[in-house]
């Protein structure tokens, strides 16, 4: 009986509508009634139906009121649906929208993103502006490496940016020909690995090597952090001098030597290159040698750390080479005597002088030889 009553007043309807919206209604109505008629299990819509539905939706505001067999908000999803497919038909047929960005723009965006993890696309989109290439901030966001963990610096990039202010001290022990022990003060900066001081003492105290400290660093080009062993040698007098100047001592671990593998090493390469080589009498005859040492440290030595180059920069220098004949006259002249070795050396190789405490094995191999003929012939 209500449903009777319902249809009823909905038939009264008709009386207060326009002849427009009535036609709209009835194109509805029978629609609905095709779509129901196909002979189908479950009545399905067809591209044309959504389309029809779309265009009802945008120009007859009482749509709904005559939509039955799918929901309204189906009919808002077509629209939206269909709003992008002409959004992509106009761009693929040549109506382009934001311009596009070339190969090199974005190769270069996603090289800054990757080589400064710190930087942001405002500063990106900063120096791309500076360069002439001219993008939006949006399209730099868009193309920059996303990173998976925050930016952080490596343990190696930390050590670079503070190498500058790291300074290493130590002592090693020499034998003299009168058993008699020689300790070796060196303090060796960690940028460039010079050796910045030296000096030897058969009595080392506290007093002794903070003066060395201070013979070191003089007018205030003194380091912030000073790595050192725990030995007894440095007393309350090198602490409290470490302190005046402002550096902060940093104390490795017992029995440790690794976590002071700078200065370690160079005291490894002066026992290899340099002691090994000769015999130690007093103080003054280590010094010299040492002193000597340490200047072909600093001028000549080259360190892989350094990239294959020495403390102290060495320019490239370019040999000549000479053709087979020329080093065959240079060997005849040598065998003969004809003419000094320096004579011989500064035709061929410009003056080059010998590295010191590099073993000459051609001119011990030739005494021995000469000894061994000798001996030879007197038995």
């Amino acid at each position: 009986m209500l449903e009777v009553l319902f249809s009823f007043l909905s038939s009264l309807r008709v009386y207060f509508q326009s002849s427009a919206d009535l036609q709209l209604e009835l194109i509805a109505l029978r629609h609905q009634i095709t779509v129901l008629q196909r002979k189908t299990p479950k009545p399905r819509l067809k591209p044309a139906d959504r389309r029809l539905w779309a265009w009802l939706s945008r120009f007859w505001s009482r749509w709904q009121s005559a939509l039955v067999i799918v929901k309204p908000n189906t009919v808002i999803d077509w629209h939206r649906r269909g709003f992008r497919w002409y959004w992509t038909w106009k761009i693929r047929h040549g109506r382009t929208g934001r311009p596009c960005v070339s190969q090199e723009t974005r190769d270069l965006i996603r090289t800054m993103s990757r080589m400064n993890v710190l930087w942001g696309a405002p500063r990106i989109h900063s120096e791309l502006l500076k360069l002439g290439v001219t993008v939006s901030q949006a399209t730099v966001a868009k193309y920059m490496v996303r990173h998976r963990k925050p930016p952080s610096q490596t343990w190696r990039t930390f050590l670079t940016n503070h190498v500058s202010q790291l300074a290493s001290v130590d002592f090693f022990t020499v034998h003299t020909i009168w058993f008699e022990i020689v300790f070796v003060f060196i303090v060796l900066t960690h940028d460039r690995r010079r050796i910045l001081h030296f000096n030897v003492t058969t009595h080392p105290t506290a007093e002794w090597t903070a003066q060395q400290i201070v013979e070191a660093f003089p007018f205030d080009s003194a380091p912030k952090y000073l790595l050192r062993d725990r030995d007894r040698i440095y007393g309350h007098e090198f602490g409290k001098q470490v302190e005046v100047m402002g550096i902060q001592e940093v104390l490795g671990a017992p029995r440790s030597p690794w976590q002071h593998a700078y200065v370690e090493r160079v005291i490894g390469s002066i026992r290899r290159e340099c002691l090994d080589h000769v015999i130690v009498f007093s103080e003054e005859s280590l010094r010299r040698p040492l002193q000597s040492y340490i200047s072909y440290y600093h001028g000549s030595r080259l360190h892989l750390s350094l990239d294959k180059d020495s403390p102290d920069s060495r320019p490239v220098s370019f040999a000549k080479i000479y053709p087979p004949s020329a080093l065959a006259e240079w060997r005849r002249q040598k065998v003969d005597g004809s003419q000094s070795e320096s004579t011989i050396v500064g035709k061929t190789c410009s003056q080059k002088r010998p590295l010191p405490y590099e073993i000459n094995r051609r001119r011990a191999s030739v005494k021995f030889i000469s000894r061994w003929n000798h001996a030879a012939r007197r038995s």
